[in-house]
């Protein structure tokens, strides 16, 4: 038999409050899913104190949030989670779409050359919660396990929370409260909040396979394969020679039937061969949906991930989402915790998220609608295109099995500062940064890796020598201080500044850099604004802008 994965138990701690001990917290996650650990250790690597409720005692059962998408590994870089993730997880760039028996379609998710993340990695979500309560641990924030919120009061200057553990109840107070606490959120039903959106009516079942195969690290989908007729079927290689396959049932079964093995098992011999062996580790029946919550803010309480929106698993949106709404969020958080921006700073947070939501939503809804004919005109329509697509390039732009994870680009954002200078490429304001390999001393490295979780200014110069250091000194020392980079054409090095030197000329290629321009970058390394020469007084005006200062 195969190595299966082992659940690790962590053993609960018995809380302070509950020896009478009393004590304000700056923030209070509910949720020890991947979302809720990520904003946890963002908060902890910018000197927020940080406490996670979780009601169980584990990590996710299932391999369930699968792919992680280029972005979300470099947001989990900057966390110190993104090796782990990577050197665990499966890398795949191919995606093989058939229909029937014939292939008909595939891509390539391969970036650019030169940049240190792939498109793709799959990983099932156990290993990268196990990396990110590790991660927690690190950088001291507490993951108090088997302690279930009951109920939620908020206030104008905080937020009460009740506690419920094996050894008793208890209450906590803290100034904010993210809720990363799934789909289903008790949390948002505990406040009479709701979702909105779509509810698909159809179920698919999971199968996580442990077998040894010499299947390609590949995606393949099939649209009404013979071993599954009228239905569609999707597989995924993950570690550990576990497979994940998902079988389209329709939406008249019995989904506690179909989880028998008596009932999986033929499934998959039919699609693998009688002769393969396997053995099952995780059998799941899903139905989804692509709902969102009208804000993610509400007051001192604020949504992320499942909790906030939801969207169908095809296009890996789901995971990836969440982990850059915490992005977005906690450096936004953390102004307004040292007064250093108004709480309405936190409106952008929703402001931003939604859009990607919607983004997300859309794309994902028109995978669904593809894959899932409803009706027998569309269904026509979409088996039309597959035939074709076999053949004829324009439809293969229409064969839609889930367009996969992306990360959006806050084009229409009020922290943007608008182009007043005339620049090609795609870093447009709004953007998340580029990367591109750097030398750093005359060590190889990478540009998102030189970015910290503050703003910073990159400038280019052909040569670093001839910057005039002044003016950056001063954006240093401002309320909101502005960390300055130089992007050298050529290796230098200067007191108290970092020089990157642009190796390769990919940074000058990809931000359309030339001698003296500068690019304003979030703490989430978004692009907020850039122009073709520094000038102190229109990036203190762009950063007043970016904070909610203006």
């Amino acid at each position: 038999m195969l190595k299966t994965y082992r659940y690790p138990k962590f053993g609960a701690v018995r809380p302070p409050e509950l020896t009478g001990v009393s004590h304000r917290y700056p923030v209070l996650i509910v949720g020890a899913g991947p979302v809720g650990m990520a904003a946890a250790i963002d908060c902890r690597l910018q000197g927020i104190e940080a406490v996670v409720l979780d009601d169980d005692d584990t990590v996710s059962v299932g391999s369930r949030g699968l792919c992680y998408a280029k972005r979300a590994l470099e947001i989990l870089d900057r966390l110190g989670a993104g090796d782990a993730v990577v050197d665990k997880g499966v890398e795949w760039n191919v995606g093989r779409t058939f229909f029937r028996d014939q292939e008909v379609y595939s891509f390539s998710l391969l970036p650019q050359p030169e940049h240190k993340r792939p498109g793709m990695i799959n990983l099932q979500q156990y290993y990268l919660e196990e990396f990110l309560v590790r991660r927690c641990g690190e950088v001291g924030a507490e993951i108090r396990w088997k302690n279930k919120v009951v109920a939620v009061t908020p206030g104008d200057d905080g937020v009460r929370v009740e506690v419920q553990t094996p050894a008793g109840a208890y209450r906590l107070q803290t100034d904010w409260l993210i809720v990363a606490d799934g789909a289903r959120s008790p949390v948002r039903g505990m406040l009479g909040l709701d979702v909105e959106g779509r509810v698909f009516q159809d179920r698919f079942l999971i199968a996580d396979v442990v077998m040894k195969a010499d299947f390609p690290a590949e995606r393949w989908f099939w649209f009404d394969p013979p071993f599954h007729p009228n239905q569609s079927v999707l597989l995924h290689r993950q570690a550990d020679n576990v497979w994940r396959i998902d079988f389209q049932l329709g939406w008249d079964v019995d989904p506690e039937e179909e989880k028998k093995p008596e009932k999986v098992i033929p499934r998959i011999q039919a699609m693998l061969g009688q002769q393969r062996q396997f053995d099952l580790e995780w059998v799941s029946v899903y139905t989804f949906q692509c709902r969102r919550m009208a804000r993610f803010n509400h007051g001192r309480v604020l949504f992320a991930g499942d909790a906030a929106h939801q969207v169908s698993p095809f296009g890996a949106r789901g995971a990836n989402s969440g982990i850059q709404d915490t992005d977005n969020l906690v450096w936004k958080l953390k102004l307004v915790i040292d007064g250093r921006a108004p709480a309405r700073l936190l409106d952008t947070y929703s402001e931003e998220r939604v859009f990607a939501a919607d983004e997300n939503i859309m794309n994902s809804t028109r995978s669904t609608d593809f894959i899932t004919p409803k009706g027998a005109v569309s269904r026509t329509f979409r088996n039309a295109v597959l035939q074709l697509a076999g053949e004829h390039a324009f439809a293969r732009r229409l064969v839609n099995s889930g367009r996969l994870s992306v990360p959006s680009i806050y084009a229409g954002s009020s922290l943007n500062t608008a182009d007043a200078d005339l620049f090609a490429g795609d870093t447009v304001p709004g953007a998340p940064a580029e990367d591109a390999p750097v030398a750093i001393d005359g060590d190889p490295g990478w540009l998102l890796d030189a970015l910290g979780n503050r703003f910073q200014l990159l400038v280019y110069a052909d040569d670093p020598t001839r910057v005039d250091l002044a003016p950056l000194a001063a954006l240093r020392a401002a309320p909101v201080a502005v960390e300055p980079i130089i992007v050298g054409a050529r290796a230098a090095s200067l007191p108290g500044v970092r020089v990157l030197h642009d190796v390769k000329r990919l940074v000058a290629r990809r931000y359309d850099a030339r001698d003296g321009s500068a690019y304003l970058l979030r703490p989430d390394q978004h692009v907020c604004a850039r122009w073709r020469q520094v000038d102190a007084a229109k990036v203190a005006t762009a950063v007043a802008r970016a904070t909610g200062n203006n």
